[in-house]
C-alpha cells in the first residue's frame, strides 16, 4: 500500500497534497503507474470517461451556490490529478 503509516486520515485537502509531496519519489512513481494501468484497460477507459463527463463537461447555471461550484472544482481537481497520475505513469 502506498501509505503505510497509521496516522488518522487527512482531515483536508492541503494535508493531503502535503503528504503527497512528502512521498518518496519511489512511491509515487510506484501510484503514477497504478493510475496508467488502471486506466488502460476498456473498463478504465470507460470509467474515465464518465469521471470527465461528469466534471469537466459539466456546465453549471448562473444561480449556482458558491459552495456548488467549489465541491464541482474539489471534483474536477481529484480527476485532473489522476489523469495526470496516468500520463506520468505511461510515459515513466
Amino acid at each position: 500500500m502506498f501509505f503505510k503509516t497509521k496516522k488518522p486520515a487527512c482531515s483536508n485537502a492541503i494535508d493531503l497534497f502535503q503528504e503527497l509531496a512528502a512521498m518518496p519519489a519511489q512511491d509515487m512513481r510506484d501510484v503514477e503507474k497504478t493510475f496508467a494501468r488502471l486506466f488502460a484497460s476498456d473498463d478504465g477507459k470507460k470509467a474515465l470517461s464518465y469521471l470527465q463527463r461528469a466534471t469537466y463537461q459539466r456546465v453549471m447555471s448562473a444561480d449556482t451556490t458558491d459552495a456548488q461550484l467549489r465541491y464541482l472544482e474539489g471534483q474536477r481537481a481529484l480527476v485532473s490529478s489522476m489523469m495526470r497520475f496516468a500520463e506520468r505513469g505511461r510515459n515513466a
